[in-house]
């Protein structure tokens, strides 16, 4: 533990906790989970007179530093896909196989209209679904099954169980501003109908799951991942295969919250079905934010001009009285 008195030795830590396995940047919230853990560590070691300071407490950092910077998290409005596009692509799953496509035809439904991560839809239940004959219906959710792979789980499967991502599922908090364990997401009459015709042809697993494999297994994500490719290969020309547009599943659910936002739903609103903070909303999808400016020059325009308004009814008012 004396090591860590020597500068040069926190710095190259420090470093070590900064890049990936391959020696790529890591993402710096990758790098801060990190570095706490280490404080954690090393604030123990504090605390049984192994150190006599924190060396990675901010006051003790040693001078010349700093911290990896911040990339660019923005969305490229490229790989965003129109809400037609996405139903045409959505359609050609039924032409990807016999069995395997149409299995994946709500999957990635639910991506784009409820704007659902992987692992969200992979823990979909039946009892979470409001599918209404007529109009609109709703998905409510509290699970999610990512697949870290059997190295990093403690029964050896693929898949773990686990709470939404960023919630306080099991836990009580203190914090008001804590997110819900749950989601609640409307989802339009077309994933309605996927849905329902998902139900009539797959049916649930024993647990209520709706997605799983023919085996009744939860469903891979290199499986998800290949089939997609099919399917933006029957959909796209030759051009649009060569730029990023939807070029990965995950570019639905960005889609689906730039067709949101670009439908004039409030920041807060799209934030909260989609499982974000406002703050990394806007972030990450200031770039795609557009087409509305005649919108909002409109409603601009007319608070401008309503006290004009209100009062040349008034002053027509007051002269028919005269009148």
């Amino acid at each position: 533990m004396r090591a860590f008195e020597d500068a040069s030795v926190v710095c190259d830590v420090l470093d070590a906790l900064a890049v990936n396995l391959d020696g790529s940047p890591a993402a710096p919230e990758y790098f801060s989970r990190r570095r706490r853990v280490l404080h954690k560590a090393l604030g123990y070691a504090v605390r049984k007179k192994r150190l006599e300071k924190n060396p990675l407490s901010k006051g003790n950092l040693p001078e010349g530093w700093t911290p990896p910077e911040r990339p660019d998290s923005t969305l490229d409005p490229r790989a965003v896909g129109s809400p037609a596009l996405v139903a045409e692509m959505l359609a050609a799953c039924g032409r990807v196989g016999r069995r395997q496509g149409p299995r994946f035809a709500a999957f990635y439904g639910c991506m784009y209209y409820a704007m659902m991560r992987p692992s969200e839809v992979g823990a979909l239940t039946r009892s979470g679904c409001y599918l209404p004959d007529h109009g609109w219906g709703h998905l409510t959710f509290a699970d999610a099954s990512p697949t870290p792979g059997k190295a990093y789980t403690d029964d050896g499967r693929s898949h773990e169980h686990r709470g939404l991502k960023g919630r306080t599922r099991g836990r009580p908090s203190r914090d008001p501003r804590a997110r819900k364990p749950t989601r609640r997401v409307p989802i339009p009459p077309e994933l309605v109908a996927l849905l329902r015709a998902h139900l009539e042809q797959f049916g649930t697993g024993p647990d209520g799951r709706l997605f799983r494999s023919e085996n009744g297994n939860p469903i891979l994500q290199s499986t998800w991942w290949q089939v997609w490719q099919k399917v933006r290969n029957l959909s796209l020309t030759n051009e649009q295969l060569a730029t990023p547009l939807l070029r990965r599943p995950y570019d639905l659910r960005h889609s689906g919250v730039t067709w949101r936002l670009n439908s004039g739903v409030p920041p807060t609103e799209v934030a909260a079905w989609a499982g974000h903070s406002v703050e990394m909303l806007m972030r990450v999808y200031a770039k795609c934010m557009t087409g509305l400016e005649d919108v909002w020059i409109s409603r601009m325009d007319g608070a401008l001009h309503l006290e004009e308004t209100q009062r040349a009814q008034q002053d027509s008012g007051e002269g028919d009285d005269q009148r």
